[in-house]
């Protein structure tokens, strides 16, 4: 990247008074330039790419029933079942575009996306399900309890394909935005390190503008962003960079038409101005933008931890630990024959932990330690590579040979789906701690203890052991205030993943 220089906040506030009060002594409306064209570009392959495989998907599960539907009939294919199976296939399209599922706001973006997609297909079998009522049109029964299971599967899963698809090429730097990041040191750099130096997130942050003087770089993680200089610097870098998105992480103090006077320089240079803040990260989906006599409102909803969406969990952490149970009982017997032959000790860990509301619970576990591990605990402390009040070693020398097997592929977990189904525990949440850990606790991270404790969160998928414990309480924070069932459903998947190719744990 080409180093551009740093911005002053009297300048930059200067420059963008004269370059829209010099826009605006003209009757020509702003021209794209080539960065945001090109962003439009390939956007719009992106989503002609999801219309094609949506269509496909639709398509044969529609017929798919239909065929099925008529096994064994010898009169072929009746004229009224092609046109169910049509207006199944149409109503169903059309859903998928109302719920703008192929938005380059959610392309991409997993959980939302996949919702959308979810959503669509619901209302759109909905429909069809109040038609078969009304009409008594014997072959929609056909597309309801064949197409809508089948075709909503495989729907997520070709969205899953494309999103693993999306995020390799981002990582080669294609199909990412480029982005330039504008406000004060702190607050810049907490933004490129949520967004990350890859693109894989949608942004590739390409420049920085602070508002203050400053270095003629900002250095995150190892990784150096040039800084722009002079009265046009945030005009001049998305020029510079050819950027197609300017993130405003903050902005100067006592000027509330900077946003405003930014977006009308920018008109013609760049296709998104974004506004970033950190109260996303507490808020997160909470948020929502209300407007009210021309002044935009932001509304948080105060999150709750009790109700009908607790219910819900409730009832998949059942299904979940019952269908794991049984799943796993060949390998867990294999697994217990192993433990004892090792060291002849019990197959079963049982240790203190502290659940929802600080009740604890004794969380069940295959031992991977040896059986004498908790008295040694005292002579390894002084070794300890945790983060925070965790105690970890990288080569804890009580771990069996047997467990390190277990737990570098979380098997060691798996009796836990026993704690899911009394109640103790659910599939997804902040880890269970223990009682020693929590004295240490200040006011907020007791707020890990709002909600029951999870076999897996997104502790477990986001590095495990490798994380800071900072780092750790952030995303334990973020899941507590902010899960809804998309979101455990996506990291049940996202662990299968972790399952198979384990990093950070030890």
């Amino acid at each position: 990247m080409s180093a551009v220089e740093g911005l002053s906040p009297a300048l930059s506030l200067a420059g963008l008074s004269t370059l829209t009060t010099s826009r605006a002594a003209t009757d020509e409306a702003p021209r794209s330039s080539a960065a945001p064209v090109s962003r439009q570009q390939w956007e719009r392959r992106i989503r002609t790419r999801l219309r094609v495989s949506d269509t496909a998907v639709v398509a044969v599960s529609c017929a798919l029933a239909t065929v099925l539907s008529l096994r064994g009939s010898t009169v072929g294919i009746p004229h009224s079942a092609v046109a169910i199976a049509a207006a199944t296939a149409t109503l169903w399209l059309l859903a998928l575009a109302m719920f703008t599922t192929r938005s380059p706001h959610v392309i991409g973006s997993g959980a939302a996306e996949y919702a959308r997609v979810a959503h669509a297909t619901g209302l759109a079998f909905g429909l069809l399900a109040i038609l078969f009522v009304v009409f008594e049109w014997q072959g929609i029964r056909n597309q309801l309890f064949t197409a809508l299971p089948l075709g909503t599967v495989a729907l997520l899963v070709s969205r899953w394909g494309w999103r693993r698809w999306l995020v390799r090429e981002r990582a080669g730097g294609r199909y990412a935005s480029r982005t330039v990041v504008v406000g004060s040191r702190d607050d810049v750099e907490y933004a490129i390190r949520t967004l990350g130096p890859s693109g894989r997130l949608g942004y590739l942050v390409v420049g920085v503008a602070l508002l203050e003087d400053s270095d003629d770089t900002v250095s995150v993680d190892g990784v150096d962003y040039p800084v722009a200089r002079g009265e046009d610097a945030i005009l001049r870098a998305a020029t510079t960079h050819e950027s197609d998105t300017i993130v405003v992480a903050s902005q100067p103090t006592g000027d509330p038409t900077f946003i405003k006077r930014l977006a009308w320089a920018l008109e013609g240079t760049t296709a998104e101005l974004v506004i970033s803040s950190r109260l996303t990260d507490v808020a997160g989906p909470r948020m929502s933008l209300r407007p009210v006599e021309g002044m935009p409102l932001i509304h948080v909803k105060i999150p709750r931890f009790e109700g009908a969406t607790y219910y819900v969990k409730r009832a998949l952490d059942i299904l979940v630990s019952l269908g794991a149970l049984v799943l796993f009982a060949p390998i867990a017997a294999v697994i217990a024959v192993a433990i004892s032959a090792d060291d002849h000790g019990p197959v079963f860990f049982r240790q203190a932990r502290v659940g929802r509301d600080g009740r604890e619970f004794a969380m069940l576990k295959f031992r991977t330690m040896r059986v004498d591990a908790e008295s040694e605990l005292a002579a390894l402390l002084a070794r300890n590579e945790g983060s925070g009040p965790l105690f970890k070693l990288r080569r804890d020398p009580r771990v069996t040979r047997v467990g390190q097997a277990l737990r570098k592929f979380s098997l060691d977990e798996v009796p836990q789906f026993w704690n899911v189904l009394r109640g103790d525990m659910s599939v997804v949440g902040p880890r269970p701690p223990l009682p020693a850990e929590v004295t240490a606790y200040d006011g907020t991270v007791f707020r890990r203890l709002y909600i029951k404790p999870g076999i897996t969160g997104p502790w477990q998928v986001g590095g495990r052991s490798d994380l800071s414990w900072e780092e750790s309480v952030r995303l334990d924070l973020r899941y507590v205030e902010n899960w809804t069932v998309m979101t455990d459903l996506v990291l049940m998947w996202r662990t299968a993943k972790v399952m198979v190719t384990p990093e950070g744990a030890y």
